[in-house]
């Protein structure tokens, strides 16, 4: 090969070489970038004091592009029967871009597997209003830069949680100013037989009140004159659309102002990862009217 022709093609290589290499560097910087601002999820254990116990904790943190100082609001995400602390994120990980998209964090407890968020009272050891409704927000205020006022947290979840964070921001609305259920067991005297209910708050003849008592359908009777903003939606083809259909209409007849949804979907997780990016819109929402109506 003569030598001008050999000189030519190395230096052709030598600026293929030399552009892969850019364009590796580039695309490396980007991602580095790019992960630098994506949330974080962290797992934490919350000691509860009522139940004398650590508890694991999932807590989605927002990156924070431009005020990283910044306090923000949160909303608290509590999974069904059967579930655990790690549900949400491992089931729906766009609570990531969520989180990320509406500033926002997002706390997912552990509720036990079938503690319906109550302070049991038949059963001592089982204190999950206290817990959720007290414990694991003092810790996130805590530790996490959150706005600390009731116009800044919501509580929210799916089946059995659907019912527990309704419960919980019925009887703790001077904490909680948003609240929400996705095809929440919002009826308790439906599901008698099931779910362990009757071990949380006995048989429905001797503690036949606290079925009433401890029921979203029946506590909303109950329920004060307050600002909470409620949203709640459930899927027709699920084994909980009527007692949703039938608290809509009951909270409508007792003039309680809430948003109501249903649409096509059953009692699964094709539902929930639907329902809940529009609950936290919901929320978002919520949270930057209070704030605006604060300036």
């Amino acid at each position: 090969m003569p030598f001008a022709l050999f000189q030519k093609k190395n230096q052709a290589d030598y600026y293929y070489l030399y552009t892969m290499k850019k364009y590796i560097l580039i695309a490396f910087l980007f991602l580095v970038v790019y992960h630098s601002n994506a949330a974080t999820v962290d797992t934490v254990s919350i000691y509860s004091n009522a139940m004398q116990k650590s508890i694991k904790c999932v807590v989605i943190n927002p990156s924070l592009k431009k005020n990283k100082s910044a306090s923000l609001p949160v909303v608290y995400l509590l999974h069904g029967y059967g579930g655990w602390y790690s549900n949400w994120i491992i089931r729906v990980p766009e609570l990531k871009t969520y989180a990320d998209e509406y500033k926002v964090l997002i706390v997912c407890p552990d509720g036990g597997n079938s503690s319906w968020y109550f302070d049991s009272p038949v059963d001592s050891t089982m204190k999950y209003e206290t817990y959720i409704g007290k414990e694991v927000p003092e810790y996130i205020d805590a530790h996490y830069k959150t706005i600390k006022n009731r116009t800044a947290r919501a509580i929210t979840g799916l089946s059995m949680g659907g019912h527990g964070a309704l419960f919980i921001a019925f009887r703790h609305s001077n904490f909680f100013g948003a609240c929400g259920s996705m095809s929440g067991g919002v009826n308790l005297m439906s599901s008698k037989n099931k779910y362990d209910i009757m071990k949380r708050i006995g048989d429905t003849t001797n503690t036949s009140s606290n079925w009433k008592n401890y029921s979203v359908m029946g506590l909303v009777e109950q329920k004060t004159n307050d600002s909470l903003a409620i949203i709640f939606d459930c899927g027709t083809a699920d084994p909980f659309f009527k007692d949703n259909f039938l608290l809509h209409e009951k909270m409508t007849q007792l003039k309680i102002p809430h948003d109501y949804i249903e649409r096509p979907g059953k009692h699964n997780w094709d539902y929930w990862r639907n329902a809940v990016q529009y609950q936290l819109l919901y929320f978002r929402n919520y949270f930057e009217k209070m704030n605006a109506n604060k300036k």
